[in-house]
């Protein structure tokens, strides 16, 4: 589809429906994540970023159960960035082969894996611009009182 992606309904109401249009009544709603451990499949450096990442996404409510695999898919991007990445640091951008010189197949992976990242880190709101769109938990921001309790 192209064009602009639909605002969520439940950011609309949040914002007080600036549009005046009707809201989606019928939109899915999937059930919140609150707690999850890395899938034994991920390396290691994919579990690292996993665990960067997660408990950041978990505070700010904003991960439903539609959204793991693309916490997954940006985590192996990561992973295969960080590999691709290393094999640069030892061989170069450039290898040669006989007599040939050729482009390091692991600057395209760079490039990939970069692509990638940055597409699945906006739908799970992993930039600045991207945040701005997700809606999480509502803050509180009444002041605290630290005698209420007396």
């Amino acid at each position: 589809m192209k064009g602009r992606k639909p605002k969520p309904t439940a950011l609309k109401r949040l914002s007080g429906n600036p549009g005046g249009r009707k809201l989606n009544e019928n939109e899915p709603e999937f059930t919140l994540i609150t707690d999850i451990e890395p899938p034994t499949w991920l390396s290691d450096k994919a579990i690292i970023m996993w665990e960067t990442v997660m408990p950041e996404l978990l505070r700010n409510k904003v991960l439903t159960v539609a959204d793991i695999h693309n916490v997954e898919v940006f985590c192996m991007a990561y992973n295969r960035w960080r590999q691709a990445e290393d094999d640069i640091k030892v061989n170069g951008v450039t290898i040669t082969n006989e007599n040939t010189t050729i482009k390091n197949p692991a600057v395209t992976v760079v490039n990939e894996a970069t692509t990638q990242m940055m597409k699945f880190g906006a739908l799970l709101g992993l930039d600045p611009s991207s945040r701005q769109r997700l809606s999480g938990a509502a803050k509180d921001n009444t002041p605290s009182n630290p005698f209420s309790d007396i």
